[in-house]
């Protein structure tokens, strides 16, 4: 019986911290605003979903589904482009699968390969964004899919997880590589009546980026006690370059862009994370968890100038949740469904220059899955 309470003790804070880094797949650039990606592979001591042995693998599946069609300016709602059916509607599904290498207890590497499928569709009547909208109607409609931007993480425990089995923080660190497209065209009807053109898809559902950036993340739990703990996320990326050097084109119809928006940006991406999660005593191996979620686009990179268009703005969402471990801990099920509770647009550097505030899309739900086993 005492094995058995100190196998609960240690196994629990794994696998809740391991929730918090299968929720965020790799690379998705959804909203308008790109919903930043966490990296890192987190776990707990070495049974029952724990800590990752030393010489050990871990696979993990990730699945993430979103459909942004509410647009915002600032805090404030846009209802008028529902309304008016103008809404710009991104779905996308974005599937990650990563590989994972314990090296030593404490240290591992990590490799993802994220691949996307994406639809982009709006219609807009003639006249109907008076005075900016043309004389024509217009309607656009993308479907964008590929392999997105490979990424490889060392990650290392802060603690020994040998002796501390209650609380710990990984700190990762990494290198992600311009390997998907960012410049996938379609063949597609944009003016009703008139002949088809070859034009770019927007950089919200592109598979990759186009510039090589820098993964930086950390995750941390602390046991409350034998069913109960709480956790913390974040993750950043840094972009390397400030535009990816795809012309940013608009709509037939619409003015030219701006010079300052002339080409795509590659903004920087982040994720924070908080909540808390219970082991079910009854059910053995489930674990509930309920907590919030930031995830956003900055107006400023970090080491790089800012212009270039770009939608800046942030999310927040209540994140609930189940974690399932099976299989002594070999195997391991999580499915999350995120409930937006802010959105905010906030305005880029080109907005500011030029004395303007672009809107964006974002979804209302984000409902995100994953698998994982270790071998």
């Amino acid at each position: 019986m005492k094995f058995r309470r100190i196998i609960a003790q240690v196994a629990f804070p794994a696998t809740l911290c391991l929730l918090a880094a299968l929720g965020c797949v790799q690379k998705t650039a959804a909203q308008g605003c790109v919903v930043a990606h966490s990296v890192g592979e987190v776990g707990g001591p070495e049974s029952d979903g724990g800590y990752l042995a030393p010489k050990h693998w871990q696979f993990t599946l990730d699945y993430r589904h979103l459909y942004s069609f509410r647009h915002f300016v600032g805090s404030v709602a846009q209802e008028y482009r529902q309304q008016s059916n103008t809404e710009v509607r991104n779905r996308i599904n974005t599937f990650d699968g990563a590989l994972t290498y314990q090296i030593t207890p404490r240290f591992s590497v990590t490799g993802t390969v994220p691949v996307q499928f994406a639809s982009r569709r709006y219609f807009i009547a003639a006249d109907s964004l008076s005075p900016t909208s043309p004389a024509s109607s217009i309607e656009g409609d993308w479907g964008v899919s590929g392999m997105g931007d490979i990424s490889f993480v060392g990650q290392g425990w802060i603690w020994d997880p040998t002796k501390n089995p209650k609380h710990n923080i990984q700190i990762g660190f990494g290198f992600q590589t311009p390997s998907g497209r960012d410049n996938i065209q379609n063949n597609l009807v944009e003016i009703p009546g008139q002949p088809a053109v070859n034009a770019t898809a927007d950089y919200s559902i592109q598979p990759g980026i186009g510039v090589w950036a820098i993964p930086v993340s950390v995750e941390s739990f602390q046991a409350i006690n034998n069913s109960m703990q709480v956790y913390f996320n974040g993750s950043y990326l840094f972009s390397t370059q400030e535009t990816n050097g795809v012309a940013n084109s608009s709509p037939p119809g619409f003015p030219p862009p701006a010079p300052q928006n002339a080409f795509v940006a590659t903004a920087d991406e982040y994720l924070l994370q908080a909540g808390v999660g219970y082991m079910v005593a009854k059910v053995h191996g489930l674990t509930v968890t309920g907590g919030l979620r930031k995830e956003g686009v900055p107006a400023h990179n970090a080491f790089t100038a800012d212009e270039g268009f770009r939608r800046p703005g942030y999310a927040y969402s209540f994140e609930p949740g189940v974690i399932y471990s099976m299989h002594g801990g070999h195997d391991l099920i999580t499915a999350n469904i995120d409930r937006a509770i802010y959105r905010n647009r906030i305005a880029s550097v080109p907005d500011l220059q030029l004395g303007q505030h672009g809107d964006a899309a974002f979804a209302d739900w984000l409902w995100l899955a994953s698998f994982q086993h270790r071998f």
